[in-house]
């Protein structure tokens, strides 16, 4: 990497906070070109937007975490579950995974999105399509094997203990 010389001068906590900063400076960076188009152009424009982002991003992120992690190009649940504690907002959000059989559910039981938005007196974003778009083209870039279904997610909340869950199956 070029000039890793400001890195290589921190110490290893220092690290992990500047990667929390980032995380959350991304984030932001998010909410901030949403919310500029929803302010102008209303919500269904925004999302449209924003599907089409995720469309792209979420691919390249998982490429990147699966190349760092050496995983092999069917990585199974395991593999997903490694990807998914380190996505951009893993150290950021709360959630857990639940893994059973061929099944893992990921659950986000604080999301900083919404909190912000609830905290900003917005309405909560609606998610869930563009959870779907997300979690599933996540999933299949580190499994092709895999297949994603939301199980709660804003606007459809079934689960009133977290903030979304998704389920991830491997078809063998």
């Amino acid at each position: 990497m070029k000039n890793q010389k400001n890195l290589n001068a921190l110490t290893k906590d220092e690290l992990i906070e500047l990667i929390g900063i980032y995380s959350k400076n991304w984030l932001a960076m998010d909410g901030v070109w949403f919310q500029s188009v929803e302010r102008k152009f209303g919500m269904d424009e925004a999302m449209f937007h924003d599907m089409q982002a995720w469309k792209r991003f979420t691919v390249i992120e998982a490429r990147r975490i699966k190349a760092f992690l050496h995983l092999p190009e069917q990585a199974g649940l395991d593999g997903l579950a490694k990807a998914l504690a380190l996505r951009f907002y893993a150290n950021i959000n709360e959630d857990e995974m639940i893994m059973e059989k061929n099944t893992l559910t990921y659950r986000t039981l604080e999301c900083r999105v919404q909190t912000a938005r609830e905290r900003k007196q917005m309405e909560l974003h609606p998610c869930k399509s563009v959870g779907i778009i997300e979690y599933s083209a996540f999933a299949e870039t580190i499994d092709n094997r895999l297949s994603c279904e939301c199980l709660s997610c804003y606007p459809d909340i079934s689960d009133a203990s977290c903030c979304c869950s998704w389920r991830f199956t491997l078809q063998e």
